[in-house]
């Protein structure tokens, strides 16, 4: 059995830690060190993490595919467009190293809020019922890969959340 398959909620947090730790990267690179990271006690409101930087605040919800994944679409919470600036960011990701990237990303300019996703396909369960019907989740939609932007390095999924990140080079 695959340790992606076996290991799924162990990676998914590996993901997001890495991810996390990349923006903080480039926050300290920049010498503002202002970027705060929060996370939601419960997950019923659709975003992962919120993070703050340059006076924007992002509800950020977190997806993760391996590279040649065959993924086309994503599920998301309704609730993540009653935040003021929320977005999903889809990281790729390399199955042996974890190397993160390329990313798409689903979300307003920073301070704005996410695309209307109110006409999107309704979600459905991935598992029936007794007789094989799967049921509409009528909180869920579904989001097709091409509504995503192509992001292709961190830096620029910073931009993306914040506006513009000057980084410095670190001396030695």
């Amino acid at each position: 059995m695959s340790r992606h398959f076996e290991h799924s909620s162990y990676r998914e947090k590996l993901i997001e830690h890495l991810f996390i730790g990349e923006l903080l990267k480039l926050s300290w690179q920049s010498e503002k060190c202002d970027l705060e990271v929060g996370k939601p006690e419960v997950d019923n409101a659709g975003y992962d993490a919120i993070l703050e930087a340059n006076g924007v605040v992002r509800h950020v919800q977190l997806k993760a595919t391996y590279l040649g994944g065959k993924t086309a679409r994503q599920k998301v919470h309704v609730n993540l467009s009653t935040k003021p600036s929320g977005c999903i960011v889809w990281i790729y990701f390399d199955e042996q190293t974890l190397e993160l990237g390329p990313f798409y990303f689903f979300g307003g300019e920073p301070g704005a809020p996410l695309p209307d996703i109110s006409e999107a396909k309704v979600a459905r369960h991935t598992k029936g019922d007794q007789s094989g019907y799967k049921s509409e989740r009528p909180n869920i939609r579904e989001i097709n890969k091409g509504a995503f932007q192509h992001v292709a390095s961190i830096n620029e999924v910073y931009q993306q959340l914040f506006g513009v990140c000057e980084t410095t080079p670190l001396s030695d």
